[in-house]
């Protein structure tokens, strides 16, 4: 096995994986765990710390961390870096964890054109890992999840990006709606595609197209089984239809050609929504975190190639 170099952290809420990468920046071992920031009790981040290096690699090893583990409920917080962001920016931006040989990578913040916050954090270095440190041209890059991020990239590193709570939403309306309550297990593509361009027609209205899903079982025109996928349907074409006048206030012009990135299942509906909207989505490197580590890690001068 080749030997590693730097050890990185994707260390999230509930979760956390740890990649040993040698000294081209592969993979050479990895490990994941249940030690989030929010299963960790008494501070015991340290000998989480050593739990997740466990096999993989030493301690002694440079480390680098994103996600929650910067955040005030993490280990040390690792203030936001405002953006445009590049490797070079975040780079000297990184928040030392005193006594180990950790870093964290900071989060960053943009503002919409109101004025209004955003925020990042664990998913700036998903884009950097899309990224090449050379690349000149504008990109949309797309990151699934429970708060769904939009990120516009380039020359200048991470512009901008808007955020859509599409995940967490879905998981409150299947879990404590009504309208969950009249979901039953199964799968339908055809209900999802139904939901998905209700809510691209120009007269939507998510808080009244939402009630559909109920109104269509009552009328039998939606089966129990399509109820889960509807709501998808409806959540997801609402986030782009938002997101493509959020670019096009953000002087997006350019035919759209955005990367997704994220897990598979996730990236596999999305490119199927945006499909529906006439955009042809690519899906992004499935390890993209640990390449963006690794390259913020090598413009700090914590590894060599």
């Amino acid at each position: 096995m080749p030997e590693a170099s730097l050890i990185a952290i994707d260390w999230g809420t509930t979760s956390a994986r740890a990649y040993a990468l040698d000294h081209g920046g592969a993979i050479v071992a990895e490990r994941s765990a249940p030690l989030g920031v929010q299963r960790i009790t008494d501070g015991r981040f340290a000998d989480a710390l050593t739990s997740l290096c466990t096999g993989i690699g030493s301690e002694s090893l440079p480390m680098i961390a994103c996600g929650m583990i910067g955040s005030r409920q993490g280990w040390v917080e690792a203030p936001y870096r405002h953006c445009p962001a590049d490797f070079s920016a975040i780079a000297m931006s990184l928040t030392r964890v005193q006594g180990t040989r950790l870093a964290i990578v900071p989060g960053l913040m943009c503002r919409d054109v109101d004025g209004v916050p955003d925020v990042m954090r664990g998913e700036e270095t998903q884009v950097l890992g899309i990224l090449s440190e050379q690349r000149a041209e504008r990109s949309v890059i797309v990151l699934p999840g429970t708060h769904s991020k939009w990120a516009i990239a380039g020359a200048s590193g991470i512009e901008r990006f808007s955020t859509f709570m599409t995940g967490e939403l879905y998981a409150i309306l299947r879990q404590q709606s009504i309208l969950g309550r009249l979901a039953a297990e199964g799968s339908d593509d055809a209900a999802l595609d139904q939901g998905v361009r209700r809510s691209l027609r120009r007269s939507a209205a998510l808080s009244h197209d939402l009630f559909s899903a109920r109104t269509l079982v009552l009328a039998g025109e939606l089966a129990a089984q399509g109820v889960s996928d509807y709501l998808s349907g409806l959540l997801l074409g609402a986030e782009i239809a938002s997101a493509l006048r959020w670019l096009e206030r953000s002087g997006v012009k350019d035919k759209l050609e955005p990367i997704v990135v994220g897990e598979a299942s996730l990236v596999a509906r999305y490119r199927r929504a945006l499909a529906l909207a006439e955009i042809d989505a690519m899906p992004g490197p499935v390890k993209a975190a640990a390449i963006g580590m690794w390259r913020i890690a090598k413009q700090a001068g914590m590894v060599r190639e």
